[in-house]
């Protein structure tokens, strides 16, 4: 079940902020980054953060978050993550699903690392398509990927 996410309550920011603790830890391994910075977000920036945050829960657990921003011209997914635990489950894929239904817009963006292969194949099996890549200033090479639609 998918639901919108009180990221403004403590108790689900700290839950909230537990999955992306656990899930880019993953990432960072993957991508041989020293310096990550999404591991080092504070709870308080998921709490006054103006996007949407949406969970994706087994039973009572949080296995997935998806965070969105709303722009007026496109809708940017800036994190779309899942616990280790649940890896493997297809849940990544049924919440790209539920953000591609959920939001009247003809421009979805994403970004990853380019060594980020799981996240580049569920971006591709959805259509999404690369149109830049650059290095970051803490060593990580990352693309964006693009879906248009209507």
């Amino acid at each position: 079940m998918i639901k919108k996410l009180q990221h403004t309550d403590l108790e689900m920011a700290k839950q909230i902020r537990a999955v992306f603790q656990v899930s880019y830890a993953v990432e960072a391994e993957l991508l041989k980054a020293v310096d990550f910075p999404p591991l080092q977000r504070e709870l308080e920036s998921f709490i006054s953060s103006s996007n949407d945050f949406f969970g994706y829960f087994e039973n009572d657990t949080l296995a997935a978050v998806v965070e969105i921003a709303h722009r007026d011209t496109f809708l940017h997914i800036q994190s779309l993550v899942v616990a280790p635990k649940f890896f493997r489950r297809g849940i990544a894929g049924v919440v790209m699903e539920f953000v591609l239904k959920s939001f009247d817009t003809n421009l979805f963006m994403v970004e990853t690392g380019v060594a980020n292969l799981p996240a580049i194949q569920l971006y591709k099996k959805y259509g999404f398509t690369e149109v830049k890549q650059w290095d970051t200033d803490f060593g990580i090479r990352k693309v964006r990927f693009e879906l248009r639609q209507g």
